[in-house]
C-alpha cells in the first residue's frame, strides 16, 4: 500500500492563502532542531509530535533527540521509508513504516501541536534536486550534495495551519497503523485536530499564537558561527599561503636574476628573516666534512650583536653534527634547558655570547649532499614556539637555495637551466592566469547575486531563485577547481592509494557517461556512442579513478566538441596483456606539435588569458599520473585543427581470466 498524494499539496489545497517558501537542507534542520529544542525546553506540556524523516538514513541521526522527546510527551510519531531494521513499534515512541513509492519518501515534516502554541514544517524537495542526487554515482561524494538540496514548503506557528497539518499526517499514520485507532483519536479530541474551520486570509490572525523563538534563535546563531568560524579559519589560510607563495617567488625571482649565489643568499636570509620576524637569520655554505665555516649572509633586528664574517666551527658543533646525521634540520625550543646545550662547552658559549635563546638549525640539501646551512635565533625572552608551517616554510626556502647553490655549479649547463626555470615559470604564470580567472569570475558573480538578495529585500521570487542557482552553479566551479589541485598534488606526491580489483570495462564506461550527464550545461552536448568489445578481458585497477580518467576525457571531448559533432569511445584487447581504450570525437582538433604537451599541468591551448573554454588544464595531468599509477600509458593523436582527436590509454588485464584465454584464441 502506498499513497502518490502530497500532503503539501493537500495542505496548499485546503488553506488557499498559504505561501510556499525555499528551504536548503541546512535551513529545515536548524528549524526542526528549533522546535524540538521548544519541545525539550517545556516542564509541564505535553504535546504532539509527528515527524517524517523521508527515508530511514535521515532518522537514524535524530533517533536520539526523539528518545529524548518521547519522555516529555506519549504523543510522539516518525514516519519514515525503512532501508535496513526500520518497522513499525510503539518501544519509545510510534514508529510508523511507509512504502518506499509513497510520497512522503519525498517530503520532510515536522509538527508540534501543545496547549499553548503550535508550529508546523511542511515541505517538499524540488523536483530538480531529486533528480540530480539520484544521479550522483554511489562512490562520488555526497557530503556537498546533501547540504545543498532544495525544499519548498510552509513553516509557519498559525494554530489552525498547524492543526490542518497534523490532521492530514494522522490520516496517513491511521492507514499504515490501524492500531492506533484510540490513540490518534485521543490526540484529536484534546487538540480539537478536525474539526470544522473557515481559512481565510482575513481571520488567519485568530489562529496566531505567542511562540517563544528563542530556541530557533540560537540554533540559527549557532550554524552562523560555525560557518563564520569556517570562513575566518580558510581566510588565515589563504593568507598564510599568500605570504609564502610571495617569500618563496621573490626568492625565485633572484636565482632567476642572477648566477651569484653570494646575491642569492643574501636576498634569502634577508627575506626569511623579515618575514618569520627572527632577531638572527644566517645563510653560509657548508660540507658534512668540513671542520669551519665563514658567516657570509645574515640578517639581524636592531640591538643583536653580529656575527658576520666570523669563523662557525663545525667539527665540535653537536647540533650541526646531528643534522648531517639525520639529513634533517634540528630545533631547540629553549637553549637553557636543552641537554644538547648543555651538554657541550662549545655550544653554551655560543649560545650565551650571541643570545640565543630559540635555535633552528635546517641543512641545505641537493639530492643528499649537503651545500650549506640555515640558521634561524630567536635572541628574548620567552622562548619561542616554533610552528609547523615555520619549519615548512624554512624547508621550502632550503629547496630553493639549494637549487640556487646548485646553479651555480652547474654554470657550464646553464642553456639547459635555463629551460627549466623557464618552464616553471610558465607553470607559475599559467597558476596564477588561471586561478585568477578561475577563482575571482565565480567570486564576482556571487558577490553580485548575494549583494542583490541583500539590497532588494521586495525582488521576485523568481528572480531570487535564479540569483541562488548562479551562486550555486559558480560556487561549485570553485570547489571543481579546488579538487582538481588536490587531486593532482596527492596524485604527484604518491599520497594515493591503490586500490586494484577486477572490473568490467563496460561497467565502468557506464558510471562516467552516468556523472557526466548528471553535470548540468549550457550547451546541448554532442552525441556520445560507445563501442566496447564483446568478451574483453577482465581489467586490473582501481575502480574510482577509472572513471575518473573515462568521466575527465568524455568531459575534455564534450568541451570542444560542437553540439552537432560525434564522440566514440572503443575499447579492444590489443594481445600485450592490456585493454586499449579511446575516447574520439569531430571537434576541435590538436595541432601534431602540441600533442605531448596537452598533458602538461595548466596547458591550455588556447592560452591562458584568451580562452572560450573554461577549465584549470588539470584534467589531463591528472588522468597521465592516474594511467601511470596503474602502469598503463596514455597519449594524443590528432590530424590537426578542426579535424578531431583521439585520446588512447591501457589498462592491464586480469591474468589468467576466461575472457583472455577467448581473445588470445580469437587473435591467432
Amino acid at each position: 500500500m502506498s499513497i502518490s498524494t502530497s500532503v503539501l499539496s493537500d495542505l496548499l489545497q485546503s488553506i488557499p492563502y498559504l505561501r510556499p517558501q525555499l528551504y536548503f537542507k541546512a535551513s529545515l534542520t536548524a528549524l526542526s532542531h528549533a522546535m524540538e529544542d521548544q519541545v525539550l525546553a517545556a516542564t509541564l506540556d505535553k504535546p504532539l509530535v509527528i515527524a517524517s524523516f523521508q527515508r530511514e538514513r535521515f532518522y537514524r541521526q535524530e533517533a536520539h533527540r526523539y528518545q529524548r522527546l518521547a519522555q516529555r510527551s506519549n504523543q510522539i510519531y516518525v514516519l519514515s521509508a525503512p532501508e535496513t531494521d526500520f518497522a513499525n513499534s510503539s518501544e519509545y515512541y510510534e514508529k510508523v513504516a511507509f512504502e518506499p513509492d509513497d510520497a512522503l519518501t519525498q517530503e520532510w515534516h515536522l509538527v508540534v501541536v501543545a496547549d499553548n502554541y503550535a508550529t508546523c514544517l511542511v515541505c517538499r524537495e524540488s523536483l530538480g534536486s531529486i533528480t540530480k542526487n539520484q544521479q550522483i554515482p554511489e562512490f562520488s561524494s555526497g557530503l556537498d550534495m546533501d547540504t545543498a538540496r532544495r525544499f519548498e514548503g510552509i513553516w509557519t506557528s498559525e494554530r489552525g495551519v498547524s492543526l490542518k497539518a497534523a490532521q492530514l499526517l494522522l490520516d496517513r499514520i491511521l492507514i499504515y497503523r490501524p492500531d492506533l485507532a484510540n490513540k490518534v483519536k485521543e490526540a484529536r479530541k484534546r487538540f480539537g485536530i478536525g474539526e470544522q474551520r473557515v481559512y481565510s486570509q482575513i481571520g488567519q490572525a485568530e489562529f496566531a499564537c505567542d511562540i517563544d523563538t528563542d530556541p530557533f534563535v540560537q540554533r540559527l546563531v549557532t550554524y552562523l558561527q560555525a560557518s563564520q568560524y569556517k570562513l575566518h579559519k580558510a581566510y588565515r589560510s589563504i593568507i598564510g599561503k599568500a605570504r609564502k607563495e610571495r617569500l618563496v617567488n621573490s626568492i625565485s625571482t633572484a636565482i632567476r636574476r642572477s648566477l651569484d649565489p653570494h646575491q642569492v643568499l643574501q636576498i634569502a636570509a634577508q627575506e626569511l628573516g623579515q618575514h618569520l620576524e627572527v632577531n638572527r637569520c644566517l645563510i653560509y655554505r657548508a660540507q658534512a666534512t668540513q671542520a669551519s665555516a665563514t658567516i657570509e649572509h645574515e640578517f639581524l633586528t636592531p640591538g643583536i650583536l653580529s656575527v658576520y664574517g666570523q669563523t662557525w666551527e663545525l667539527d665540535n658543533n653537536a647540533l650541526f653534527q646531528e643534522v648531517v646525521q639525520q639529513g634533517e634540520g634540528v630545533c631547540v625550543a629553549d637553549t637553557a634547558n636543552d641537554f644538547r646545550i648543555n651538554n657541550s662547552a662549545a655550544l653554551t658559549i655560543i649560545a650565551k655570547k650571541f643570545s640565543i635563546r630559540s635555535w633552528l638549525i635546517e641543512p641545505v640539501l641537493s639530492q643528499g649532499r649537503l651545500l650549506g646551512i640555515i640558521e634561524l635565533h630567536y635572541c628574548s625572552l620567552p622562548p619561542h614556539q616554533w610552528q609547523a608551517g615555520e619549519f615548512d616554510l624554512v624547508k621550502a626556502i632550503a629547496t630553493q637555495i639549494g637549487a640556487a647553490l646548485i646553479q651555480a655549479e652547474a654554470y657550464a649547463n646553464l642553456e639547459e637551466l635555463n629551460k627549466q626555470l623557464e618552464a616553471l615559470d610558465r607553470t607559475r604564470s599559467n597558476l596564477i592566469a588561471i586561478t585568477g580567472h578561475e577563482l575571482r569570475t565565480p567570486l564576482s558573480t556571487i558577490q553580485v547575486c548575494l549583494e542583490s538578495l541583500v539590497s532588494e529585500p521586495d525582488m521576485p521570487l523568481e528572480l531570487q531563485q535564479v540569483m541562488l542557482n548562479t551562486a550555486l552553479a559558480d560556487s561549485e566551479r570553485m570547489r571543481k577547481l579546488v579538487q582538481d589541485f588536490l587531486t593532482l598534488s596527492n596524485l604527484e606526491s604518491g599520497r594515493v592509494e591503490w586500490h586494484p580489483e577486477s572490473l568490467t570495462l563496460q561497467e565502468c564506461v557506464d558510471l562516467a557517461l552516468s556523472r557526466t550527464r548528471a553535470r548540468p550545461t549550457m550547451n546541448e552536448p554532442p552525441k556520445i556512442k560507445t563501442q566496447i568489445a564483446e568478451n574483453l578481458p577482465l581489467i586490473k585497477a582501481d575502480g574510482d579513478w577509472l572513471v575518473e580518467v573515462l568521466a575527465k576525457l568524455i568531459d575534455n571531448a564534450c568541451k570542444f566538441t560542437p553540439s552537432s559533432g560525434q564522440i566514440s569511445i572503443k575499447a579492444t584487447y590489443n594481445g600485450t596483456q592490456m585493454v586499449e581504450v579511446t575516447v574520439a570525437d569531430t571537434g576541435r582538433g590538436i595541432e601534431p606539435n602540441r600533442l605531448e604537451v596537452v598533458f602538461d599541468r595548466f596547458y591550455q591551448e588556447e592560452g591562458a588569458l584568451r580562452r572560450t573554454a573554461g577549465g584549470t588544464g588539470l584534467g589531463l595531468a591528472i588522468c597521465r599520473q592516474i594511467v601511470n599509477g596503474w602502469g598503463g600509458e596514455i597519449w594524443a593523436e590528432s590530424k590537426g585543427k578542426d579535424k578531431g582527436s583521439q585520446f588512447h590509454f591501457t589498462i592491464p588485464i586480469v591474468q589468467g581470466s576466461q575472457e583472455e584465454k577467448r581473445s588470445k584464441v580469437r587473435s591467432k
